[in-house]
């Protein structure tokens, strides 16, 4: 089914990094949830009053906010699709961002609000009536955001869109939901005691909690989240294919908006190399990288002596020294200037988040091991910082 539609409504659906090809897979998804909720809520509106269920009710209204919800994802969607401009030279994508934040805080106010009227439920309440309409109806409302689930993952994972996958986990809680609040109908047949109230109010906290995690993963993405793992892979496996590089550091991905990505990096080559040549493979580096994962990438070429033995071994004692002290210690831009009286071993260290030392107190433990191997030896270390997973 979800085939059938992108074939139908979706020009040219593999070019997944085209703002326009992706605002019509945002237009997919958005159109088929107000559809889908518009019929969930009208037929759990209707069933919850007849069986007198606040827990039905406060349900269906959860399918009206969706609904709201697949608007403002819909116009956030078209604005993220405009093309870069002068005043924004890196497109509107971060739209689509701030969509799912404005989703994120209508759901908090109606889940509020469905607390409150599910503790006025359990103070005052009132006798559930069980139908067996109601109980077909509930049925299908669990069985059809189940596909909005699938769809809207499939959706996601295809393009890449956070804010779908975030509308496929909303629909599963939905459904989750849904199911406890069939739960509810069927406890109305074994006793008067105030399940549906119960019910409401975990169907409220449900929903705050899908908000709390919308909220969290946008507000995240727009403070600046490491690149994931997976990226960082595909482009080491494209900067590793060239012979030529030795190493790599520095690495820093920016996320202007899905499939927008811009990302700055040292490569190191050696400096017995031809630089034209090494530049030319610096240049061919940043285009496959661009062409294969559409990322926009700076690399800045670092010469490093290779055949100078005394460097070598200074460079190794360091590396010892670090393992020494925690194995997530790494180094790079190591470079030596030797003097009459001593030598300045200069190098970069990438210390890890939540490490037990200050830099002040790193440097200090490595200066001490080193000069108990050779006093002459002094360091000038530039601390770093890790920007990906």
């Amino acid at each position: 089914m979800t085939d059938l539609l992108i074939r139908i409504f979706i020009k040219d659906p593999d070019n997944f990094t085209n703002e326009k090809v992706r605002g019509q897979y945002g237009t997919l998804s958005s159109i088929t949830g107000i559809c889908c909720n518009i019929i969930l809520f009208l037929i759990k509106f209707m069933m919850g009053t007849l069986s007198n269920s606040v827990a039905i009710v406060s349900d269906a209204f959860n399918n009206l906010s969706d609904c709201f919800s697949c608007l403002i994802t819909l116009a956030g969607y078209k604005l993220a699709s405009q093309p870069a401009d002068k005043d924004h030279p890196f497109g509107h994508g971060r739209l689509e961002y701030l969509s799912s934040l404005v989703i994120a805080v209508i759901i908090v106010f109606v889940g509020l609000e469905f607390l409150k009227t599910s503790v006025d439920k359990l103070l005052n309440p009132e006798p559930v009536v069980f139908r067996w309409i109601a109980v077909f109806a509930l049925s299908a409302s669990i069985a059809l955001k189940v596909w909005m689930y699938f769809f809207n993952t499939k959706l996601g994972k295809k393009i890449g869109s956070s804010t779908m996958l975030a509308t496929a986990t909303d629909s599963l809680s939905d459904s989750i939901t849904t199911a406890v609040t069939l739960i509810s109908l069927f406890s109305a047949l074994i006793t008067d005691f105030p399940v549906d109230g119960i019910i409401g109010i975990l169907v409220s906290f449900l929903i705050l909690k899908a908000a709390w995690e919308i909220m969290k993963d946008t507000v995240d993405t727009l403070l600046g989240k490491p690149a994931d793992e997976k990226t960082v892979q595909d482009m080491m496996d494209i900067i590793y294919s060239f012979d030529e590089i030795l190493g790599v550091h520095d690495l820093i991905v920016h996320n202007y908006g899905p499939g927008k990505m811009m990302a700055s990096l040292h490569a190191e080559v050696s400096s017995d190399q031809d630089i034209l040549v090494a530049h030319d493979k610096i240049d061919l580096i940043e285009k496959k990288i661009y062409e294969d994962l559409h990322i926009m990438t700076v690399i800045h070429m670092d010469p490093i002596e290779t055949n100078n033995e005394v460097l070598n071994r200074n460079q190794d004692l360091i590396r010892t020294i670090l393992d020494g002290i925690d194995e997530n210690l790494s180094m790079h831009d190591f470079r030596m200037v030797s003097g009459d009286s001593h030598t300045n071993l200069i190098f970069d260290i990438v210390v890890p988040y939540g490490f037990k030392l200050s830099n002040n107190q790193l440097k200090k433990e490595i200066d001490k091991q080193l000069h108990e191997n050779n006093p002459n030896l002094y360091t000038v270390i530039t601390f770093d910082t890790k920007y990906y997973e």
